[in-house]
């Protein structure tokens, strides 16, 4: 299955809010919509979910428009919508059947997911007797329970100590393996790393970058070099200016090109113990830094 969002746009009164969005995902893969905040994340997200309606564009599914009757969504959202003061099961089972799910259908989706999650126990308690870890997952069993096609998971792991956040790693991985698309939104580049294939990142309501990241990595001008050595100290004096020590310890070496790479790697392996040399690949952090940046 493949999803596409095309030329997406919205306004709110005189305010342009998304001004062309574009971007696909694909089953088995996920993908990741990444901006500050303001940036037109969560009005693409309503807009994919069929909250309220695009002013311009086309939401597409393997070419055709999307049927909200016959595709299933699962949302986790960033702010918390379930009831404090009612038993966990009364409400996943009420969330379930909204999503079209017959009751012994949902019982037994709900008791698979809350096991999963190490909830059993919680079962009948009250959602306001739970730590906001446990609260959390709870609200991902709503998203998850009636099987979704497409899981958007605005950040996920908001909250999550360690030891839950692994479990959170464990029920994406299986939604990827099951062939789902799954849709991250979050601020926390280490997990968009190692979940996503793709990325858009949102400016002012337009995608700045979109696509593979290991593309957009590779993109970039290989004219930097990464060194670690006991002599670091010597190489910086030597190198001068094109040479800046970073509070890791390791030496960035700006080059006057990337033809000149290979020489320079030559040069101080010849001259110096290197523990370390290698071209400069950007993070996504990076990356975010320099495209999310001011917004328009």
């Amino acid at each position: 299955m493949r999803l596409e969002l095309q030329n997406i746009r919205k306004s709110f009164g005189e305010k342009e809010v998304l001004k062309g969005i574009s971007f696909s995902a694909e089953s088995g893969r996920a993908f990741g919509l990444l901006g500050r905040n303001g940036a037109g994340k969560t009005t693409t997200i309503r807009i994919l979910m069929n909250v309220f309606g695009a002013d311009g564009g086309k939401i597409l599914i393997d070419g055709k428009p999307i049927d909200y009757q016959k595709l299933r969504m699962g949302y986790l959202p960033e702010e918390r919508g379930l009831y404090p003061k009612k038993k966990i099961i009364d409400q996943l089972l009420y969330f379930a059947e909204l999503n079209g799910m017959k009751r012994q259908e949902a019982v037994r989706a709900i008791d698979y997911w809350l096991e999963k999650l190490e909830m059993t126990e919680y079962r009948n308690k009250r959602l306001d007797t739970l730590s906001k870890g446990n609260q959390q997952k709870i609200q991902l069993v709503t998203a998850l329970a009636h099987n979704p096609d497409i899981v958007i998971l605005d950040e996920p792991f908001s909250g999550l100590d360690p030891v839950n956040a692994m479990l959170l790693k464990d029920v994406v991985k299986e939604e990827i393996s099951r062939g789902k698309i799954v849709l991250f939104s979050s601020h926390q580049m280490n997990y968009i790393e190692e979940f996503c294939n793709s990325i858009a990142i949102l400016n002012g309501g337009a995608a700045a970058i979109c696509g593979e990241i290991h593309e957009i990595k590779h993109n970039y001008v290989r004219d930097k070099l990464v060194v670690r050595s006991e002599h670091a100290a010597e190489i910086q004096k030597e190198l001068g200016s094109c040479c800046t020590k970073k509070d890791t310890g390791e030496l960035f070496v700006q080059l006057s090109s990337p033809a000149e790479k290979q020489q320079m790697m030559r040069r101080l392996t010849e001259s110096y113990d290197i523990d370390e040399i290698k071209v400069f690949e950007p993070s996504l952090n990076d990356i975010f830094v320099e495209y999310a940046g001011d917004q328009n």
